[in-house]
């Protein structure tokens, strides 16, 4: 099971941007590889702190991982939050996070990327919307699409950026009245990547990269909500350069509206309407339910606005165990229309002590049952 990422970070929920990015900055630092050569095991917690710190530094990404924990990224198929797809590593995390160290490691490098090394550069990020309806939703479904992406030309190859010498940045050196500075920032030229296009095949843009539909396959775990976001690591547009790594394919959950059920987080509510007759007498009806229809009783002299709980009968929730329940909501019709015969019989009914509304303590109200539905 996956560490928590505040407590990876030895903070708590309320932490805001600044502390996380401190809690981030103190872990890196110590775990860093500079600081542990060989160390498998510092490497391992100098990747979740920088997992944690991904996730909790984007504002929408740590209001998901609020709400659904690790499911909001996680699941078969390639979901995971900054770098649980595999597909990053130690050269992309100093590639995006490479400011926070600042220079406690000699330029913020290590192996590959500092020490004068060219950075890796990741390609854009794709997002588009997947539609699932309830029963994808409550079982969990497999979508395979197309998805149109930019991919490296067949053929492509770089030579090292002349402008940066295949660094990737360039130093500028100025005299200020505390002495001679030297900054260094991305080359312009080659964007960072420390490489420029060199064979350029025929139908490739200017940065040596072709369009292509590719099939993707993604596996979306159960009890998903409309709007949740899920990522399917390298499966973005591809860099230019043959150290670049792809892009992200962020996958948008729109939810299609069932015909009879309707939902509320991991809990599905159901309009029953019966006869008055069958309030009377009782009866046994087939309702919608999830996963086919199911059977249920209504009692004699069910009162209209009962609400009858199926338990388990609900969806899924994506961030822990156990299904959501099944509110059947029952409506009593009354007829608008009624024959002379059956006039006559309410109008015999109206005075009958058994027809006059009688009802006990036991009887919900409204209120107390709205309370005891959200309880």
């Amino acid at each position: 099971m996956k560490k928590d990422y505040y407590e990876i970070l030895g903070i708590d929920k309320g932490a805001d941007a600044a502390a996380i990015k401190k809690a981030y900055r103190k872990k890196a630092i110590e775990y860093h590889p500079d600081k542990n050569p060989g160390d498998k095991e510092a490497e391992e917690k100098f990747k979740e702190a920088a997992e944690a710190y991904e996730v909790l530094s984007d504002a929408d990404k740590k209001a998901r991982y609020d709400q659904y924990g690790h499911a909001a990224f996680d699941g078969a198929g390639g979901f995971g939050g900054g770098f649980g797809g595999g597909h990053m590593n130690m050269d992309d995390i100093f590639s995006q996070f490479g400011d926070i160290f600042g220079g406690a490691f000699g330029g913020g490098g290590f192996g590959g990327f500092g020490g004068g090394q060219r950075g890796t550069i990741k390609g854009t990020s794709l997002r588009i919307k997947v539609k699932l309806t309830l029963e994808d939703i409550a079982n969990g479904v497999e979508k395979k699409i197309k998805v149109k992406r930019k991919v490296k030309a067949p053929g492509v190859t770089y030579k090292s950026c002349p402008t940066c010498n295949g660094t990737g940045q360039v130093t500028k050196i100025a005299n200020t009245v505390f002495g001679r500075m030297q900054t260094a920032s991305p080359c312009g030229s080659c964007h960072g990547s420390g490489q420029k296009i060199d064979h350029k095949p025929a139908g490739a843009d200017a940065e040596g990269l072709i369009f292509t539909d590719e099939p993707v396959s993604i596996n979306i775990p159960a009890g998903v909500a409309d709007g949740m976001q899920l990522k399917v690591g390298g499966k973005g547009n591809e860099a230019p350069g043959s150290n670049s790594i792809p892009g992200d394919l962020l996958v948008v959950i729109e939810e299609v509206e069932h015909e009879t059920l309707v939902r509320e987080g991991k809990n599905l509510h159901y309009d029953l309407y019966v006869s008055f007759a069958d309030a009377v007498l009782g009866a046994s009806k087939e309702i919608d339910a999830i996963n086919g229809r199911v059977r249920i009783k209504i009692e004699e002299g069910t009162q209209s606005g009962k609400i009858l709980r199926l338990k388990g009968k609900g969806l899924p929730d994506v961030s822990s165990y156990g299904n959501g329940d099944l509110l059947v909501h029952v409506n009593v019709w009354t007829p608008k229309k009624l024959s002379k015969d059956q006039k006559e019989f309410f109008e015999n009914m109206r005075e009958d002590a058994n027809f006059q509304p009688a009802p006990s303590k036991s009887e919900k109200s409204f209120f107390e049952k709205v309370r005891e539905m959200f309880s």
